[in-house]
């Protein structure tokens, strides 16, 4: 299947986190109609990761199957392919396929493909593969970085703040106790935590992204929460450390995920950048050294209006095919 063909047909197969079955299956038997040996590696239920392989592999492309929601159609025109999923992930997995499949037309054997499930929640995919490592030396991660080299990125400290309180009638407040006041004073002191600060990454950043509670507008509230993702530059102690004290007995706080920064090695010849987003790939230590490179912008990914343009896909293939040979040198 050529390769804008295969990226809208990947678009085309709904897998919100949680939902990967179909999408893992179509990868499984295209891969397996292919000369790789092909392997489902269950991380769920109705949910597996798609490892392919050509011999024994020292180098595996990776990226991977799920999306955010919702779900988006396909469409193109002559210079984009548009869908959820267009360039986080969908058209990363086509553009390694199609390197793949140039590779093994070269007479290019020892490499691997490796598609996960549950990125863009708690990396539960990469994490169960991090158990099957397969003995490779690299492992090539694609997100969208404009096909650009990435030296580093930011970690991704996940938490969840619950705060309870007791019900009352609205007219009279002093009888009840308010959680959503409660969580508004906590939240307010949080955003006032300093952020650490890295030479390479920047800045750590704090986004309050769900906030929900209560039962009704004339109800004093008996329960409020709050879903927050801090962009780490370091290690979360300091922070997890601060978080404690604003909190305090005020609160409950549960942390969900806490995936380290990375800092990765410059290879010559290729254009770089540092990106404030998280990977599967500190979930992937196992499985080599890392290098992340994709085609794609996350200025639009997680959009309405996502997209990839079809040069970069092109660009994308010729890139991995490039690393892959590369990396394979002793």
């Amino acid at each position: 299947m050529e390769l804008f063909e295969l990226t809208t047909a990947l678009i085309n197969i709904e897998s919100v986190t949680g939902h990967e079955r179909a999408c893992a299956e179509y990868l499984g038997g295209y891969l397996a109609g292919r000369s790789f040996e092909v392997v489902h590696q269950p991380v769920s239920r109705d949910r597996a990761n798609v490892y392919a392989r050509i011999g024994k592999p020292d180098v595996v492309l990776s990226t991977h199957i799920d999306t955010v929601p919702p779900f988006i159609p396909a469409r193109d025109d002559a210079e984009l392919i548009y869908g959820r999923g267009a360039c986080d992930a969908k058209g990363i997995i086509a553009a390694q396929i199609a390197a793949a499949e140039r590779l093994l037309s070269e007479n290019v054997t020892d490499f691997g493909l490796l598609f996960l499930v549950g990125e863009e929640t708690t990396s539960d995919g990469a994490r169960e593969a991090n158990l099957h490592p397969p003995g490779s030396r690299y492992m090539i991660n694609g997100e969208p970085t404009e096909n650009k080299l990435v030296l580093g990125s930011k970690g991704n400290l996940r938490l969840e703040i619950r705060a309870h309180g007791r019900m009352a009638h609205s007219a009279y407040p002093q009888l009840g106790e308010s959680a959503i006041e409660k969580l508004v004073d906590v939240l307010v002191d949080l955003r006032k935590v300093p952020m650490p600060r890295d030479p390479l990454l920047g800045t750590a950043t704090l986004n309050v992204g769900v906030i929900s509670g209560g039962r009704a507008p004339n109800v004093v509230p008996d329960h409020a929460s709050a879903q927050i993702v801090i962009r780490t530059v370091d290690s979360s102690d300091e922070i997890r450390r601060h978080i404690a004290e604003v909190v305090g007995g005020r609160c409950e706080c549960e942390f969900i995920r806490d995936t380290p920064p990375l800092h990765m090695e410059k290879l010559d010849g290729y254009e770089t950048d540092v990106v404030a987003f998280t990977t599967d790939l500190p979930s992937l230590s196992r499985w080599g050294r890392p290098v992340l490179l994709g085609p794609g912008s996350i200025s639009v990914a997680h959009t309405e209006r996502e997209c990839v343009a079809k040069a970069d896909l092109v660009k994308a293939v010729e890139l991995y095919c490039r690393l892959v040979r590369e990396l394979k040198k002793p």
